[in-house]
């Protein structure tokens, strides 16, 4: 299988990542782990217990992190490896973290952290920290839906340790169930939003992105060339910003973004639909989405077949298909509940001009702008931020997670 390969995430590069591996079976997800933490920027110091030695060779941490690799408790073995004398490794090692991360974490040593015990060099680092912690939990799902268990990640959870996961599906042991530890990439990206500032926390955000596609016939139709990554980085920027996402997406070849909740639509009536669906309960919307401005009136039911008779082609009729932004804009006017509204103004031509007149058309508190030429299907765009009270913020060119983390940013502020 072909790793995963993770686009650079907001907060994790220089970060210095302390990796606690505990004695199971998942342990091997843990060398996939080192080296997409690796990949990203941090340095990676990696301590076993001595359990999960039987399930990996320290050696492969070794060789992946470019570090020593820890495991025991005792003077003796921490100076052989070439550390100071002072016999204190659990202290060492975690006042040079920014952030300890327990992966995988069995159901013992959850419960020891829980409850405070320490009887090897991972449970004495884990209590002499100052920095944060998570724990990706992996074992059967009987155990972890254990209530000793349950109670014990509740206790974890009020302490300020993040928990990423489990995740669900079958297991080592033949069962299915709650109890798996997530995917390496997907630590990654639960470990990206835990180190982020939370600008949107408690906040839920609606966006729409990708193209729609208007119906011709069964077959055919009528669409554009937005990729959807401008408005599938800004739902992911979202998230690690703290935010609750909720994505309508019309088609496209994207992979959904990680903790979003995507509704996939084909029409604008449709996309119309499902934004309306949800818009009451949001804080923050954001159009994104290509929206086609007609759609086609009477779509036929059948294939429509090629006549070599119809020298002067086939004739459609158009309808105008409703305003999404515009009716947003509406909504949020005549509500008590504040909601902020964004738009997208992707031009050929005039950005400034064209940006400036969408503001008031559309009832947004801010715009975002880009040249249509330069951003539409590529990873890098240059956006331009407009608002009624504030000059145009441009933000230079630059990846679109990172333009999205920066736009974001400056609308949480400035909102």
């Amino acid at each position: 299988m072909r790793p995963v390969e993770l686009p650079q995430l907001p907060g994790l590069n220089q970060l210095r990542v302390v990796l606690g591996v505990c004695g199971g079976i998942a342990a091997y997800k843990s060398a996939e782990l080192v080296r997409l933490l690796m990949k990203q920027g941090c340095t990676v110091q990696v301590v076993m217990t001595e359990s999960a030695t039987q399930f990996i060779a320290p050696l492969t941490f070794q060789a992946l992190s470019g570090k020593s690799v820890h495991v025991s408790q005792w003077p003796s073995e921490y100076s052989a490896q070439g550390n100071a004398d002072r016999g204190m490794p659990h202290i060492d090692i975690s006042r040079n973290a920014d952030f300890l991360l327990i992966a995988p974490c069995t159901a013992n040593s959850l419960a020891k952290y829980a409850h405070g015990f320490a009887d090897n060099l991972l449970d004495n680092l884990v209590l002499a920290r100052n920095c944060p912690m998570a724990i990706a939990p992996a074992m059967n799902v009987e155990m972890w839906n254990n209530p000793a268990t349950q109670r014990n990640v509740s206790r974890l959870e009020n302490d300020g340790v993040h928990v990423f996961g489990p995740a669900a599906g079958e297991q080592a042991c033949g069962e299915v169930g709650s109890g798996r530890m997530l995917e390496p990439f997907e630590v990654v990206l639960e470990l990206a939003r835990a180190v982020n500032p939370k600008p949107l926390a408690g906040k839920k955000v609606l966006l729409t992105a990708g193209p729609t596609f208007e119906a011709i016939d069964p077959v055919r139709g009528i669409t554009n060339r937005s990729s959807g990554k401008m408005g599938y980085a800004l739902a992911q920027a979202a998230w690690f910003m703290g935010a609750e996402v909720n994505l309508v997406s019309g088609p496209t070849a994207l992979p959904a973004p990680y903790g979003v909740r995507i509704l996939s639509v084909q029409s604008a009536k449709q996309m119309h639909a499902a934004v309306f669906s949800q818009i009451e309960q949001q804080d923050l919307f954001i159009g994104v989405a290509a929206v086609a401005d007609y759609g086609i009136k009477n779509p036929s039911a059948q294939k429509q077949k090629k006549q070599q008779d119809q020298a002067a082609g086939l004739h459609m009729e158009f309808e105008l298909n409703p305003d999404i932004l515009a009716d947003v804009g509406e909504f949020a006017s005549t509500r008590t509940k504040p909601l902020t509204v964004v738009g997208f103004a992707a031009e050929t031509e005039n950005l400034d001009e064209y940006a400036s007149r969408k503001l008031d058309s559309k009832k947004a508190q801010f715009i975002v702008g880009n040249l249509a030429q330069h951003a539409l299907g590529a990873d890098h765009t240059e956006l331009t931020i407009y608002s009624k009270k504030l000059t145009p913020e441009h933000l230079g060119s630059m990846d679109k997670l990172q333009a999205a983390q920066a736009a974001l940013a400056f609308i949480s502020k400035h909102s």
